[in-house]
């Protein structure tokens, strides 16, 4: 009997994979915009986030970001802003350039359904990311970074070196945000075919020391009407961040937040690092 259902369930599982394999990404867009439907948002103060992983509806414990992680994070942010300082100052005579590797610059591998170009699921991507407010910070920092969109770099770069500055009061411990620059009707790229089917992803940084987040991406279209109010305002917030340092951009973009399950510290060269977990 128990070989039976084994049987039965090895199959159902294997009819959902299949089931997703035959989705045709085009079908996820109405009206220019997209809804991820395997990701429930958790209100403000939830501490669980609910998402489909394979095929299973399951609640994932949030955890916070580690100490090591706060101060490795705002750190590197800070120095980047005093090269762009430098650079500012001394144009070409400036020796220094920020660096690629670093917090901004997470590695993202996601794992879900090939797309129609690749016989394979799965992808790894770098992307942009930063902190996001917590809930009852965001319309404050939003009407800030509204109100200084046109202001000179200089006066920008004192702003972003106050919000890291004070980093752990002013931004959620437990999550990070990104965009999907560019899936829109008609074009989709692996990363967002994968996080639609399946939202576990895993973020890594190219630095020493270096943090594995083992994370649930929760992806917010801001034309979507059924938005809540919690999810318009991070989309929109981190829109203008990103525009805030980069210049104008013709649209927003897919809002996408990382929500934190597990957390590893990667370094190499340490015995109490090398990928030990510092989260239960």
């Amino acid at each position: 009997m128990d070989k039976i259902l084994f049987i039965i369930f090895l199959l159902i599982g294997i009819g959902i994979l299949n089931a997703k394999s035959d989705i045709n990404p085009e079908s996820w867009w109405k009206d220019g915009y997209c809804v991820q439907k395997s990701v429930i948002t958790p209100p403000p103060g939830e501490s669980t986030i609910r998402a489909e992983v394979e095929g299973t509806w399951q609640s994932f414990p949030l955890v916070d970001f580690p100490e090591s992680f706060w101060q490795w994070n705002t750190a590197k942010r800070n120095e980047y802003l005093e090269i762009i300082r430098e650079m500012l100052a001394l144009g070409p005579k400036s020796t220094r350039r920020p660096e690629l590797a670093g917090p901004h610059n997470g590695i993202v591998a996601t794992y879900g359904m090939a797309r129609k170009d690749s016989a394979f699921k799965l992808n790894n991507a770098v992307k942009g990311m930063g902190f996001c407010p917590k809930p009852e910070k965001l319309p404050e920092i939003i009407a800030m970074l509204q109100a200084h969109q046109d202001s000179p770099m200089p006066q920008k770069l004192d702003i972003l070196d106050s919000l890291y500055t004070n980093a752990q009061a002013i931004f959620a411990a437990d999550r990070l945000l990104s965009l999907e620059l560019y899936s829109e009707p008609g074009f989709n790229t692996q990363t967002f075919i994968n996080q639609m089917v399946n939202p576990a992803c895993v973020t890594v940084f190219l630095d020493v020391p270096t943090f594995k987040l083992k994370q649930i991406a929760r992806l917010l279209h801001p034309g979507n009407p059924g938005l809540s109010e919690y999810e318009r305002q991070m989309c929109q917030y981190v829109n203008l961040m990103h525009s805030f340092f980069h210049g104008e951009f013709p649209r927003d973009y897919i809002g996408v937040v990382y929500y934190n399950v597990e957390v590893y510290d990667s370094s190499p060269g340490r015995d109490d690092a090398k990928g030990t977990k510092l989260t239960p």
